[in-house]
């Protein structure tokens, strides 16, 4: 016991101590509550005193648990002993290394943590270790837990509660289904609403977007895993599937589109991506997954986050596009409309009359333009590179009553061939960026591989592979460019087989 009578000793001054090295901004020096009564020679000593790799830490709720209290510091490193004094709401906690108890008191003067949602003091203790009795066992449990955690075994069943509350604050973010833009701020915006994010990485891992995300908790990130596993983040698509990460603590290098560390606003961007925009970060009360968010709006700041596009004003209010460097001979609004409709449900196409290698094409809302924009900007078609950007119009105005446009302007609000009119269709989960490869589905049963291949060689193209899906009704069918794909889709998309069986064509994710 002598060990522990040890650290008592020390309590009285550590109480003391919170509002003596409490530094004008940290954020902790409100809580002095009238304790410190030393001299100012004394208070000026005090405040000298180096970091220690022991924290002192009051204001616990009396119901708080020694794995809540480790959970503080699991974020930071390694957490090698505790000493909870439960009669004083306080606890001294030792991190592994000075560096990492240094790390924890700098990002809590900014962010007050919060045990069972009262906010707790952090500082820095007059001790460098912790002599606690080797023989609580209750201690040495929770911190065999919390080592078998951050070394990614599995700790014996005597300890699997305590492992509960000390599980890693680190999720890993897998997102299926994903053809809406989904960026690493659009995950800070939807994880916060849980507790404090503090880092994520996002990266691709077997051509699917991946993410981990530390908060500051692990309590947070059990939350959040059990009220985002499987929720979808825009209607139909863009799935969450979430998991415990075995990491405990991400190490951040760089602040860019691609990994964040919100504690270290300093880092450098890296890589030659551009450094975020502080002002991209999503506020507390913005549109989330939970709050039913408004997929428009989403999407459009998913896309102005990836840098895609600056969108003032309302975000991504228009589904307006402009489409120039066309090929004039040969454009039709029925082409664009075709083209265009791979990608959302488009209501009206103008070619511009001065200028007829531009056209607007509206779509149903931003969502469908910015994925439109997305996949097609850059693309080779009728053997001219298009640039899709979006329109300041809102929308593309009809022509007057008895005014002949020579058939520039079509409207195709009511058009039967709108692919995503239906809430939930699978075509939203088959949205690919256009490639060499089609898929071809609603083929007549009488309908030979030659029969399609020749069908597809009308047009100039050649047709380098073929294959038919079991029952026929489906077919991958591979032309020799992307630009010719894009071509035959224009033309054959709804072409007439016969019997009114009209063919569907799409951009396929595969190759043969």
């Amino acid at each position: 016991m002598d060990g522990i009578s040890d650290v008592a000793v020390g309590v009285k001054r550590g109480s003391e101590e919170l509002s003596m090295y409490s530094s004008p901004n940290s954020g902790v020096s409100s809580i002095s509550d009238g304790t410190s009564n030393g001299s100012d020679s004394k208070k000026q000593k005090v405040e000298e005193a180096p970091p220690s790799r022991v924290l002192h830490i009051r204001k616990l709720p009396n119901e708080a648990s020694e794995t809540e209290v480790i959970a503080l510091g699991l974020p930071f490193g390694k957490v090698t002993n505790i000493l909870t004094l439960k009669g004083k709401n306080q606890a001294f906690l030792e991190m592994g290394t000075e560096e990492a108890a240094i790390t924890m008191v700098n990002y809590y003067s900014t962010v007050t943590p919060h045990v069972r949602n009262v906010p707790v003091f952090i500082q820095y203790s007059n001790h460098k270790e912790l002599k606690t009795d080797a023989g609580n066992q209750r201690t040495q449990a929770v911190l065999q837990a919390v080592s078998a955690v951050q070394s990614g075994g599995s700790p014996s069943s005597d300890v699997q509660e305590a492992l509960a509350a000390a599980s890693s604050p680190v999720l890993r973010i897998i997102i299926d289904n994903m053809f809406y833009p989904v960026t690493l701020d659009v995950l800070q915006q939807i994880f916060s609403k849980f507790g404090t994010v503090m880092k994520i990485i996002t990266f691709t891992k077997n051509n699917q977007f991946q993410a981990l995300l530390q908060f500051s908790d692990p309590v947070n990130a059990q939350q959040a895993k059990l009220a985002l596993d499987g929720q979808n983040i825009y209607n139909s698509c863009c799935t969450l599937r979430i998991d415990f990460s075995k990491l405990v603590n991400l190490n951040v290098k760089y602040n860019n589109d691609k990994s964040r560390d919100y504690t270290r606003p300093e880092l450098p961007a890296g890589d030659g991506q551009p450094s975020m925009d502080p002002s991209m970060a999503y506020s507390k009360d913005s549109n989330s997954l939970l709050g039913a968010m408004n997929p428009l709006s989403a999407a459009a700041a998913a896309a102005a986050a990836a840098g895609r596009v600056a969108l003032g004003g309302q975000a991504g209010s228009s589904g307006v596009l402009l489409a120039s460097n066309l090929n004039e001979e040969m454009v039709t609004p029925q082409s664009l409309f075709t083209l265009f409709g791979v990608y959302g449900d488009v209501q009206r196409v103008k070619i511009l009359y001065n200028k007829k290698d531009s056209a607007l094409i509206q779509m149903s809302d931003g969502n469908q333009a910015q994925l439109a924009m997305s996949h097609l900007n850059g693309q080779k078609m009728y053997g001219k590179i298009i640039r899709v950007t979006l329109s300041k119009h809102q929308t593309v105005a009809l022509p007057r009553d008895g005014l002949d446009d020579q058939g520039l302007t079509k409207d195709f609000g009511n058009s039967p061939l709108h692919r995503f009119k239906k809430p939930g269709s699978k075509n939203f989960q088959n949205i690919f960026p256009p490639s060499a490869t089609l898929h071809l589905s609603n083929i007549p049963q009488d309908v030979s591989e030659d029969d399609l291949r020749l069908l597809f060689t009308n047009g100039g193209g050649a047709v380098k592979a073929f294959k038919f899906f079991q029952d026929h009704k489906m077919a991958l069918l591979q032309m020799t460019t992307v630009e010719e794909a894009i071509q035959t889709l224009m033309d054959l998309h709804n072409y007439n087989m016969g019997g009114s069986q009209h063919l569907r064509v799409s951009f396929s994710k595969s190759t043969i």
